[in-house]
């Protein structure tokens, strides 16, 4: 009996009417095929491992594809940012855009024959100790959004590779519900041209925050930028040279705290003294802060000057909003057209994992990096090290390399207990 890419395509009912399949996958199930899963499916690859990915949208990287603005380029450069085993094409600029990425994502699934299971989402995934197997059941959806087959997979390893910003974070803010003006979430931003002339106000001070802002000014809108915590902007380059590559570079020299002086003062000289602009500076350096609590500093590309020049207003935080407009914390008002949600993302892997001694309650490894990879009866994660593309393409490379190890030592037998079942073989 073959144990990869043979199917025996039979159905399974238990209880009432509903039917499904029962897959025995002779290799790991991966989660998400985003960059993380590509990575991790990639490594498998070269290991000698088979192995399935579900993915719950209609395509690869579908952040990239369906939920990122327009003028969106990768904050790094392109070889902190390239996938395990095969770089970016040598034409690419320094900085590649959003179509250079998913076209080097779309390559980068081509050449190692990656095929993932699309519009299938995981509902459930619990480990069976009895069967020393876990169980991962999905449903898969037409194109009407009606689901079309229910599937149970059965397999030894797990890889959970949804990553950070599986789900949109939305704040619950007093009076929203009255707003009259477009409320959307930076995952539904696309461009400033919808915005021309209007009043826009924008939530978060981040990078997605800063540079919608700046496209938005772009655009001649009228941007309103909130900064209700402090912040660190960096350059994204200091003197022709890569900020985050600068400071890799002496890091292996110098301690994590003497860097980040470095790296303050060069942004002030840079950058100049922005708490005039209402930009406060966190007490932790912009690295540190990183490290502790995974909050990535700004990389300016221009959106500095516009606030200086007063192209873009920076505003406190939100106390509530009106029918047409918005309360500060400080009490001033405001009327605006629009609001734009630049409020992040978070993990969905509590909603489908039945697992927490591995995973915490936001869908985080407990472990930090460089120990969040591996958790027990055969269970990973790629992806959720707060530390962008590196960070994933580093637990890719481990978890294939893990699976790898075992793979080439065990034989895999399909498990009794599905035999009299009707089950498919992956």
């Amino acid at each position: 009996m073959a144990l990869f890419g043979a199917c025996k395509e039979e159905d399974i009912t238990s209880g009432g009417d509903s039917a499904g399949r029962c897959v025995w996958v002779n290799g790991p199930v991966i989660v998400g095929a985003g960059p993380s899963g590509l990575a991790v499916g990639a490594c498998l690859r070269d290991e000698g491992v088979p192995f399935v990915i579900i993915e719950r949208a209609d395509c690869i990287a579908s952040l990239w594809q369906k939920r990122t603005y327009d003028r969106l380029k990768l904050h790094l450069p392109k070889q902190f940012c390239q996938l395990p085993k095969l770089p970016f094409p040598e034409q690419f600029p320094e900085y590649p855009t959003k179509k250079h990425f998913i076209d080097y994502l779309e390559s980068y699934a081509k050449h190692f024959d990656i095929t993932p299971q699309f519009n299938e989402s995981v509902q459930s995934a619990n480990y069976e100790h009895s069967l020393g197997l876990w169980r991962v059941n999905t449903t898969s959806t037409s194109g009407d959004g009606a689901i079309s087959e229910e599937v149970e997979y059965l397999c030894r390893w797990l890889v959970v590779a949804t990553g950070e910003n599986a789900e949109r974070l939305m704040p619950d803010i007093d009076g929203l519900n009255e707003f009259s003006g477009k409320v959307i979430h930076a995952s539904e931003y696309k461009s400033g041209e919808s915005f021309k002339g209007q009043k826009v106000l924008v939530v978060g001070c981040g990078n997605s925050g800063m540079e919608i802002s700046l496209d938005l000014f772009n655009h001649n809108a009228l941007p309103f930028l909130v900064f209700r915590n402090s912040v660190h902007v960096l350059p994204r380059e200091i003197y022709g040279k890569s900020t985050f590559e600068l400071a890799m570079l002496l890091m292996r020299w110098l301690p994590l705290w003497v860097v980040d002086k470095i790296l303050l003062v060069l942004a002030w000289l840079i950058l100049g003294n922005m708490e005039k602009y209402g930009i406060k500076r966190p007490s932790m350096g912009p690295l540190e802060l990183k490290n502790k609590k995974g909050k990535t500093p700004v990389l300016d590309i221009g959106s500095l000057s516009k606030i200086s020049s007063g192209g873009i207003k920076v505003v406190p935080g939100v106390n509530r909003f009106t029918h047409n407009g918005v309360e500060f914390v400080d009490g001033q008002r405001l009327e605006i057209d629009a609001v734009v949600f630049a409020t992040g993302y978070r993990s969905n892997v509590p909603y489908w994992l039945k697992e927490r001694e591995f995973f915490d309650e936001n869908g985080f490894p407990k472990a930090t990096f460089p120990n969040g990879w591996k958790g027990n009866s055969g269970l990973y994660a790629v992806g959720f090290t707060r530390r962008g593309l590196a960070g994933a393409s580093f637990d890719a490379i481990k978890v294939a390399q893990d699976i790898g190890e075992v793979w080439k030592d065990e034989t895999m037998i399909i498990p009794a207990s599905c035999l009299g079942r009707g089950v498919s073989l992956f």
